[in-house]
């Protein structure tokens, strides 16, 4: 299968007496992918383009249940089919890639999938129990005898055809309200809802890539007792800098609402983010920065190199050479480089040169690539190589290497500026013209 489903029962809580909303697990989810779709009380993901992004199948899978256990959400599971991972989340069943597909949606009873269960009581009174057992009628029959959503979910269970769904779009603000399981006294005791709701906006913050820096929580009071004490109380709380991290802002509201006393007991909670800056990484480069890690960036490459291999860690060298193709040579980190002075090729150099040069047809004497070149700089002549000699395939001898080029800069009205070169050949022979590289 290609694809990878995460579904999420919002409605199975491990507290039951607090109901999870589910659209603020689907706004939650939205920063591991965006393919993220409700559907009633279920909340599902395709996390299939997510893997390699949050360093594989494993680690995904943790981040996202610790995630779900955040949000009391405890009944979840993983299968190829969203339809098969709803119908595993269901039944408890935690993964549905233990074994090919049809072995493992085959034993389960057929209530598990909506659409086959809507038919319940006709299948039941036609012997079937399982999702085998409805697989096994002919399927002609069960198109004339029931509506056409059976098979069509049948079949995207089983991944016999696609899927789709409308997908969560990501709010442009974030305002969270969630009810608690019982009236709460005392601000300290506010923490318990809060935390969800913190949980919640660290996700909407990751899929927004930015960071929050002043965030209020608004608690509602009992409507038995808001005549007196009012409609509620709230607090604002900001931060230094922009942050998602929950554990962070959990630290500075308990600091906070420690110092807060409730006018009445609270019933609901409403967490918005009411400044949120767009967080700016310092350094856009491949391999670590040394100002953020504090460590250089030779030790970095050294303890990669130790930990892949010395031919798998390699820095490019120049070497005496004018001809092109060995003008640069791949070392590995630790290789000794080279003590004499490079000398400097004439002309300019392209930014891409080609593995094999590429022979380009001719036309009344002028080079063709996308079209006729009209030859702009040149030529630079470039010979050498007579001492580079390296063994035939076949037959067991030697061959020089030895060039003899004319460069070129030429400009094509497709390609743009590219780098050509002429062979030198003797007078009674045609020079061959090829193309070597190409200018940014």
């Amino acid at each position: 299968m290609s694809a990878h489903w995460a579904a999420l029962l919002t409605d199975v809580a491990c507290d039951s007496s607090l109901r999870i909303d589910a659209t603020g697990v689907a706004v939650w989810a939205l920063q591991y992918s965006p393919r993220v779709a409700k559907l009633d009380q279920t909340v599902l993901l395709e996390l299939k383009q997510s893997l390699r992004l949050f360093g594989g199948e494993d680690h995904l899978h943790q981040l996202v249940e610790a995630g779900a256990a955040e949000l009391g959400v405890t009944a979840l599971a993983w299968a190829p089919t969203s339809l098969a991972a709803l119908a595993c989340a269901r039944l408890g069943i935690r993964d549905g890639f233990a074994g090919p597909l049809s072995k493992v949606l085959d034993p389960l009873p057929f209530e598990c999938i909506d659409a086959v269960n809507a038919h319940g009581a006709t299948l039941a009174r036609l012997g079937c129990r399982t999702l085998a057992d409805v697989r096994k009628l002919p399927r002609g029959g069960i198109s004339r005898r029931f509506d056409s959503q059976l098979l069509l979910a049948l079949d995207q269970a089983y991944g016999l055809r696609p899927e789709g769904y409308p997908w969560v779009t990501l709010p442009e603000i974030f305002s969270a309200k969630l009810e608690l399981p019982g009236r709460v006294d005392t601000a300290p005791g506010l923490m318990f809802g809060a935390r969800r709701l913190l949980v919640q906006m660290g996700g909407w913050l990751a899929a927004r890539h930015c960071g929050v820096t002043a965030f209020t929580l608004h608690w509602c009071h009992d409507v038995m007792r808001s005549r007196d004490a009012g409609d509620g109380g709230e607090i604002t709380v900001r931060t230094a800098q922009p942050t998602q991290n929950v554990d962070h802002l959990y630290r500075l509201l308990t600091e906070n609402l420690a110092k807060v006393t409730l006018n009445a007991p609270a019933s609901d909670l409403v967490l918005s983010a009411t400044e949120v800056t767009a967080i700016v990484e310092d350094s856009l480069s491949l391999l670590p920065d040394a100002r953020a890690t504090g460590e250089a960036l030779d030790l970095v490459l050294e303890r990669i190199e130790a930990r892949l291999g010395k031919k798998r860690v390699l820095r490019p060298v120049l070497t005496e050479d004018t001809r092109m193709e060995w003008m640069n040579r791949w070392q590995p980190m630790n290789a000794k480089r080279p003590t004499t002075k490079v000398r400097q090729v004439p002309g300019p150099q392209p930014t891409w040169i080609l593995k094999t040069p590429l022979k380009l047809d001719v036309k009344d004497e002028r080079p063709l690539y996308q079209g006729p070149l009209q030859l702009l700089l040149g030529p630079e002549r470039v010979e050498g190589g007579w001492w580079h000699r390296v063994k035939e395939t076949e037959g067991g001898g030697q061959r020089s290497l030895n060039v003899a080029r004319d460069y070129w800069v030429a400009l094509s009205q497709h390609a743009g500026a590219l780098w050509i070169f002429q062979q030198r050949l003797p007078k009674d022979e045609t020079a061959s013209w090829y193309l070597h590289g190409l200018f940014a």
